[in-house]
């Protein structure tokens, strides 16, 4: 027995998000207009593939991947309502919406099925590439099946020997007379690499040409697609790239992760986009914008697993919550309200950051050119990291109390509620792991950026404990100072990783709970402003209890990791002592 029939994609906790962290009212009023048929497709079509999706799987035979049942009937039902090509511009066939309105768009698919919910994100990434790096052929010759759903995209960037580290990669591109490439090589973990939902595959690839300087500075990325377009722009020559076969994984069971060869024979043909040697710079447009994705995949899988562990605490009956009392639902027992209280609250946390980040992107591709560009440029890069791996954190942790509430039912397969947890478990870990977001955060977004993207977003902050400190009721007044000590903590900490004498060890160590940290803080102070702000007709009833909990959690603790932070690797053993 599964928990689908209950779950509801959350409507009005989306719409609540966007107005809390300033989202334009003719955008939320675009979002109010389609996340209704978007809720009814997704609950009534979608929702019910998930658990076959899990059962069944993609399965590979002789170079081919058949999608899991219902898959190819329902991707035909979603490119037909349009709902592909939501945020392309619309010279391009796109209905060209805000970011802010496609996230929440996306969270809805992700929530019905995660498996699924992943086949689109890079193709918009990859239209997104093709429209800021890509030349006007590229661009006339491929936009089309991609707005159109005929096509698909991938991002073919890890191999055997290189994952984390770019600078490894070994696949090779030689150059043609005719301005093509062929590629030789072996990719690995390639999501959707492989499939029979679209009739042709784009892959964008990541290879080093024989001239090319060492390291990452001497990649180029090439557009290579599995058919070459024949007459009429039609799939017509089968290119030279082939699925070697797929993962054994565990979870995400729908969706294809596939290992992929270029060139077994004469040679993948492919075409450059952008300039020679610069391909990761092209590359970074669709990996942030997989990053957001990511966030907004865990945002989805932690409200499926709320929604699931509140249904079953209401309905399952076991002991009495306090002597005297009768036995009833175990809802009534304290610790299980304190373990759904924070799941709730984690997971509108995780909401408002992902689309706080949303709305920077937004706010980043309006701005004049510019100081006022550069600084929602600057805001949008600042928040990247910490939604992808603050948000993915967060929900693996509400996908594990999920089963916790369930008991010995959540560790059973029957529940549905495992595969949850299966399933977003890998958001920390694709899209460059929690670590290195971390990294990328400390090392680029702060000490090389000198600190000011972030201590604009700190003083920003503040207003929301000055409105906290000022509310009517003391469960929230009393949570201002919780939050002026965390910001206080996030400063002390970003003046320790600033200091001149600081090693690169020592902020590299102290990258992961740095991040943790300002991911609580601004979790906590963006839930304090949603309990602060003036009644919404969106507005949860328990918003007051949602921010305090996590503020006495969460933020009550970023004192002490701060404290943390400023040890740097004087906690770690040596090197030697691991030998």
């Amino acid at each position: 027995m599964t928990n689908n029939s209950s779950f509801q994609i959350a409507q009005q906790d989306m719409l609540f998000a966007l107005h809390v962290v300033g989202t334009p009212t003719d955008t939320r009023t675009m979002l109010a207009d389609l996340i209704g048929p978007a809720a009814r497709l997704a609950e009534a079509e979608l929702l019910p593939l998930d658990p076959i999706a899990d059962r069944v799987g993609a399965r590979y035979a002789d170079g081919q991947v058949v999608m899991p049942p219902g898959f190819v009937q329902f991707y035909r039902q979603w490119v037909e309502g349009g709902w592909n090509n939501v945020d392309v511009p619309e010279d391009w066939g796109g209905l060209g919406l805000p970011v802010s309105v496609a996230a929440p768009l996306m969270e809805a698919w992700t929530s019905a099925c995660m498996a699924f919910g992943l086949a689109p994100v890079l193709t918009q990434g990859a239209m997104e590439v093709l429209l800021e790096h890509g030349d006007d052929a590229l661009r006339k010759r491929w936009m089309g099946p991609l707005v159109a759903g005929t096509c698909m995209a991938t991002m073919a960037l890890t191999e055997p020997g290189a994952g984390s580290d770019l600078n490894l990669i070994r696949t090779r591109a030689e150059r043609g007379d005719d301005g093509q490439y062929r590629l030789f090589g072996q990719k690995i973990f390639i999501t959707y690499g492989e499939h029979d939902l679209t009739d042709n595959i784009l892959h964008l690839v990541l290879a080093r040409l024989p001239d090319a300087p060492i390291g990452s500075k001497g990649l180029s990325l090439f557009l290579v697609p599995k058919w070459l377009l024949g007459e009429g722009d039609r799939p017509g020559q089968r290119n030279d790239v082939q699925c070697l076969g797929i993962e054994h994984k565990l979870g995400l069971h729908g969706s294809p992760t596939c290992t992929m060869a270029f060139g077994e024979g004469e040679g993948a043909i492919g075409w450059i986009i952008g300039r020679e040697h610069q391909g990761l710079a092209c590359m970074f447009t669709m990996m942030n914008r997989a990053r957001l994705a990511t966030g907004l995949q865990a945002v989805a899988v932690a409200e499926r697993a709320t929604q699931a562990a509140l249904s079953y605490a209401r309905q399952r009956c076991q002991g009495s919550p306090q002597r005297g009392m009768p036995p009833g639902p175990i809802i009534a027992h304290p610790d299980v309200r304190r373990m759904l209280t924070d799941m709730r609250a984690r997971t509108m946390v995780i909401r408002l950051i992902a689309y706080k980040a949303a709305l920077a992107i937004d706010s980043a591709h309006g701005a004049a050119e510019g100081a006022e560009r550069q600084a929602a440029q600057q805001r949008a890069s600042l928040l990247t990291p910490i939604v992808k791996a603050f948000c993915s954190d967060s929900a693996i942790a509400v996908t594990s109390t999920a089963i916790q509430v369930h008991g010995g039912a959540g560790y059973v397969e029957e529940t549905g509620v495992a595969q949850y947890w299966r399933d977003v478990r890998i958001t920390a870990i694709y899209e460059g792991t929690n670590g290195i977001q971390a990294i990328d955060l400390v090392q680029r977004k702060i000490v090389q950026a000198g600190g000011t993207a972030l201590m604009t977003l700190i003083d920003e902050l503040r207003s929301d404990a000055a409105m906290a400190a000022a509310a009517v009721t003391p469960l929230l007044r009393d949570c201002a100072p919780l939050l002026t000590g965390a910001l206080d903590a996030i400063i002390q900490s970003v003046g320790w990783l600033l200091a001149e004498q600081r090693s690169e060890g020592e902020r590299l160590a102290a990258a992961t709970p740095f991040l943790d940290m300002l991911g609580r803080t601004l979790g906590g102070a963006l839930l304090l402003r949603a309990a602060c702000l003036e009644p919404d007709p969106a507005t949860p009833a328990d918003i007051g209890f949602l921010a305090a909990s996590f503020c006495w959690t969460h933020l009550a603790a970023v004192p002490a990791s701060a404290r943390l932070v400023c040890q740097g690797d004087h906690l770690l053993p040596p090197l030697s002592a691991w030998a």
